[in-house]
């Protein structure tokens, strides 16, 4: 477990810079709730008064993607190391996901969900959103619902030692938290609400009984610890 700030989390790992050649696994709690942009994505996307008033920090990570809400209960945030030479290592940066993607639909099925599958394909925009909203768009080894609805997001970034993966797992989704602190008119937050409220869901509506976010983080925690 590690737990700190969303920008500490995402600027380094410690016990992976110490033993880079080991394979590791923690979920990530951030103490406060971040705006997490993609790599190349423009800070202009963010309205930073609005963000200062929500109480919301600002921070980028090192991988690609779009933009993702993060914070001490939701989403579920798990990391991964894999150095190269490691069997899961691949070359292929997209075929890398490949099983991260079904630690994750393996770990949900476990916990009780039932139906989740893992893209096997290339990187689709599902939504004019994608390249704003991590959630917007399916990359390889992201983890759908059984009608398609997306509660897994992933990135990757790589250096000479091995790859660092990020999982965020939705517990519940709620767009409005993001989209009120992203740079966008009344009307944009609204056409982006109703889109990808149709891609994406949590898997607190998966779970037998639809538990509460924090109960289905729970019983995710356990699964992961127990291995049950």
């Amino acid at each position: 477990m590690r737990v700190d700030t969303a920008g500490a989390l995402h600027a380094g790992w410690p016990s992976v810079r110490e033993e880079p050649g080991r394979a590791r696994l923690a979920v990530c709690t951030p103490t406060g709730t971040a705006v997490v942009l993609g790599s190349t994505q423009n800070e202009q996307i963010v309205d930073h008064d609005r963000a200062i008033l929500a109480g919301v920090d600002v921070v980028r990570r090192r991988s690609g993607g779009g933009a993702v809400m993060v914070g001490p209960h939701d989403p579920l945030w798990v990391d991964a190391w894999v150095p190269r030479g490691d069997p899961r290592w691949d070359d292929d940066a997209a075929r890398a996901f490949d099983w991260f993607g079904t630690w994750w639909s393996e770990l949900l099925t476990r916990a009780g969900c039932q139906g989740v599958s893992v893209h096997r394909g290339s990187h689709r925009r599902r939504s004019r959103w994608a390249s704003t909203v991590c959630f917007g768009g399916l990359g390889r080894g992201e983890v759908l619902d059984p009608v398609g609805r997306k509660v897994v997001g992933m990135s990757q970034r790589r250096d000479r030692h091995g790859a660092w993966f990020h999982g965020a797992c939705i517990l519940r989704w709620d767009a409005d938290p993001l989209l009120a602190v992203l740079a966008l008119s009344p009307g944009e937050r609204d056409a982006a609400r109703s889109e990808l409220d149709g891609l994406v869901t949590g898997v607190g509506r998966l779970l037998p009984g639809r538990p509460r976010p924090d109960r289905a983080r729970e019983l995710l925690l356990d699964t992961i610890f127990t291995g049950v």
